[in-house]
């Protein structure tokens, strides 16, 4: 069964050794109606030295980032150690495998996407976006990466705002973490 509740960008940014993850607000149900429009899906986990931003189903994502924040625990804060366990484990777990979320988690080091079929992949260029309003804020941040001097924190922030006047499922109200 499908989830009510959906409907998020995180984008991803690592520039001058500054990483920062930014994320909408919007809850939508039923891809019709704004549920919540202050959500925050863009946390600072293992205390403090992590960031996590997730899109998809609310509570797949949030039993995700409960599980990634464990796998931390487990393997001494070791982020792709940690991403790799999640991701087989989510793969070979039938409950697991029925989680409909993707994670962009982040240390001070480097910054993975997590992808609902168990995929741990790296950015290639220190920038990447999920969500449904991804695909704009990945194509703004590149821009502003390529044609500006704008920090990290700056071009997360303006690639979430450019990706909320486009995606009806992305809104305005926009955190950043910064690492």
């Amino acid at each position: 069964m499908e989830s009510l509740f959906r409907g998020t960008t995180i984008c991803a940014v690592k520039r001058n050794g500054q990483i920062a993850v930014a994320g909408d607000g919007q809850v939508t149900m039923q891809n019709s109606v704004i549920f919540k429009n202050n959500a925050v899906k863009v946390r600072r986990i293992y205390n403090g030295n992590v960031v996590t931003g997730f899109a998809g189903s609310v509570a797949d994502a949030f039993s995700l980032c409960e599980r990634f924040e464990e796998m931390l625990n487990k393997f001494a804060g070791n982020l792709m150690r940690s991403a790799v366990e999640l991701a087989q484990t989510w793969r070979a777990d039938k409950a697991m495998r029925k989680l409909d979320a993707m994670m962009i988690v982040a240390d001070k080091e480097r910054i993975l996407i997590i992808s609902g079929i168990g995929d741990v992949i790296e950015p290639q260029d220190d920038v990447c976006a999920i969500g449904s309003g991804g695909n704009y804020a990945l194509a703004s941040a590149k821009a502003l990466m390529q044609n500006t001097d704008l920090s990290a924190k700056e071009i997360a922030y303006k690639s979430l705002k450019i990706a909320s006047e486009i995606c009806v499922f992305t809104n305005e109200n926009i955190i950043v973490e910064e690492l």
